[in-house]
């Protein structure tokens, strides 16, 4: 077993954390779920006491039903932490929703509601939902699936529909934070211009509402001191995202049930040691 790795720029990029391992699942979060779910509130422009939606229930954002769930879930619980007054995430799968009802968010399955508004377009219907829910639009919105969001059956991708969610559910003046995934090129794209990184969407609303917009990847570093802190004094558990903790020899076994989202298999910590009794 290998005991020892290489760490390039070590001064830089480590993060000086406590004795012990009361804190092992959550420590092992601020590498990229917790710092980029937060990242995400941050970009939205977010104080508060604002109400705040997030598209995507994975662990980021919760994400998105093709992706990992844990961003997601982490962006709704920072909106929790800091203070939110409402904090929406929207997703049509149970298990997501259920898990951010648990967290204090207000859980909405664009599926469900009102047989009038199931009849228009999905984007319309799940800003509609929310809407209603917070009686008026929000203040901030996240999106946290990316360009790989599908549309209202679920089979075709159709890179600009959280987009356009998020400036139709949020108040004029308000803010969007994109932390969810966008690239300059898609071989996969399902058109010529997605293809290109070029992506159709709203801006003469965007522009009408007078609503900010951050987006961008993570700087990890730009924030995992701060989360660590919190995970001390015991303001913040992450590790809530996690559902399984398995040895390294069973990591197979956990891919493949992670890939295939069986069991419950969504979000797995391995350690080379075995598991932490």
């Amino acid at each position: 077993m290998q005991t020892y790795i290489s760490h390039c720029h070590t001064d830089f990029n480590g993060l000086k954390l406590p004795p012990g391992t009361e804190h092992e699942a959550d420590f092992a979060l601020l590498a990229d779920i917790f710092p980029t779910g937060w990242h995400g509130l941050v970009l939205s422009g977010f104080k508060p006491g604002e109400s705040v939606a997030i598209f995507g229930a994975g662990p980021v954002g919760l994400s998105h039903p093709e992706l990992e769930l844990s961003s997601p879930t982490v962006a709704a619980y920072s909106a929790v932490i800091r203070g939110a007054s409402n904090v929406f995430v929207v997703d049509q799968v149970k298990e997501r929703l259920d898990q951010a009802a648990k967290i204090g968010c207000i859980p909405v399955n664009f599926r469900d509601g009102d047989p009038v508004e199931q009849s228009v377009e999905c984007a319309m219907l799940r800003s509609r939902a929310v809407i209603k829910k917070n009686n008026g639009m929000v203040d901030r919105a996240v999106d946290a699936v990316g360009y790989q969001a599908v549309d209202k059956g679920g089979n075709k991708e159709q890179p600009n529909i959280v987009l356009d969610q998020l400036i139709m559910v949020t108040r004029p003046t308000g803010g969007l934070g994109i932390p969810g995934l966008y690239v300059p090129s898609d071989p996969g794209a399902p058109d010529a211009q997605s293809g290109k990184g070029q992506i159709l969407l709203s801006f003469g609303k965007l522009f009408e509402k007078g609503l900010s917009l951050g987006t961008g990847q993570c700087n990890v570093k730009a924030y995992n001191r701060y989360l660590r802190d919190l995970i001390i004094s015991g303001r913040a558990k992450p590790s809530f995202v996690v559902t399984h903790e398995l040895g390294l020899e069973d990591a197979p076994m956990a891919y493949d049930k992670f890939d295939k989202r069986i069991d419950g298999f969504s979000k797995v910590l391995l350690h080379p040691n075995g598991p932490l009794s």
